[in-house]
């Protein structure tokens, strides 16, 4: 029964099996290996344009070296103030871009709207004294679990293009965003204005590869030299290009994410019926947020159910009570029925 992330789960048979599979012989390094050149030729496909994709281990480094690639220095990076670049990468995004800046957004259950930027972008306007807008980073899902919709995206798109900044999303969890909208990969990124994408595997169901993904092959002058300097150009790539090769085979990374979400939207179900219990925030991924009286949230706990408690502001100021607890519960490609129905077991008896 933990619930804790959806990174406490193991890797997915197929894409051990596809490791397994790639461990014999010998093959080129260093990313010039049949794998890594298959896994780009695939995200080509699953994308439908002519992008550049390369391979890192991290998220981290995915989000990091994606705004170097993007942003100067003296650039600013506008993203929403709760995002896992400005609150969970220990200062890696402005390491990697040497020193730009991170300009937080509030913004309605950890989603940016064209108003609330153009807000912040009207307060910098004083040239050379200040950092230069460069990038605006949405979260897909965001940190919330909320998704933006091919709307909401294109609209923030331009007005990032009105302002001649780039625009980068963090996918780490893209595909739970893409099966719940029902949309194409390319409605969802390029043809709604992205420029690049982390393009996450790990979280649904890899052992540890995401990819750095370019719609605009402007923007990827330099970057094996960035990719290298960083420490993410793994020797053995191979096992990097079969894994995502995996990952993308017979769509296995939308079923993933369908069950994540779907054991999401069960969970999310039996908590509502749970006396004492709210759910501020709408299930729009495989994250659900609850708020709930502090006694229940300890003897669950104690009953061996395993997930946290959220640091964020969440539903706002005010709307969780010193008694209460917010937390935060997430399923994987491997959450069982059972599991679900063992924790609403133990909060309804609690």
């Amino acid at each position: 029964m933990n619930f804790g992330s959806d990174n406490v789960h193991g890797v997915h048979d197929a894409i051990l099996d596809a490791i397994r599979d790639a461990n014999t012989g010998t093959a080129r390094s260093y990313g010039h290996d049949d794998w890594s050149a298959g896994a780009e030729a695939r995200l080509r496909e699953v994308f439908g344009c002519d992008l550049a994709a390369y391979l890192v281990v991290t998220g981290t480094a995915a989000n990091s070296l994606a705004l170097a690639a993007c942003c100067p220095p003296h650039g600013a990076v506008v993203c929403h103030h709760e995002a896992h670049i400005q609150v969970d990468e220990c200062g890696a995004p402005e390491m990697y871009t040497g020193g730009a800046k991170l300009m937080g957004v509030r913004g309605p259950a950890g989603k940016l709207t064209p108003a609330a930027v153009t807000a912040m972008l009207d307060t910098m306007g004083r040239g050379e004294h200040e950092q230069r807008p460069s990038v605006l980073s949405l979260s897909q899902a965001t940190e919330l679990g909320t998704v933006y919709s091919v709307d909401e995206v294109t609209a923030l798109a331009a007005t990032a293009r009105e302002r001649r900044m780039r625009v980068h999303l963090d996918g780490a969890r893209f595909a739970n965003a893409l099966v719940r909208l029902g949309c194409s990969p390319a409605e969802l990124t390029w043809q709604a204005g992205v420029d690049v994408l982390s393009f996450g595997a790990t979280k649904n169901g890899a052992l540890g590869v995401e990819a750095v993904v370019f719609f605009d092959h402007a923007l990827t002058t330099d970057f094996l030299y960035r990719r290298k300097r960083a420490g993410q150009l793994v020797s053995k790539s191979r096992f990097l290009g079969a894994q995502m090769l995996a990952y993308l085979h017979d769509d296995l990374w939308l079923e993933n994410a369908r069950h994540a979400n779907a054991m999401a939207d069960r969970l999310a179900a039996g908590l509502r019926a749970v006396s004492g219990v709210r759910m501020p925030l709408p299930v729009e991924a495989n994250e659900v947020f609850a708020v709930m009286p502090r006694t229940l949230h300890e003897a669950m706990l104690a009953k061996g159910a395993r997930f946290s408690t959220w640091p964020g502001e969440g539903p706002g100021p005010g709307a969780v009570a010193s008694d209460e607890a917010f937390v935060r519960l997430l399923t994987s490609f491997c959450t069982t029925p059972e599991d679900v129905d063992a924790l609403i077991r133990i909060a309804a008896t609690n």
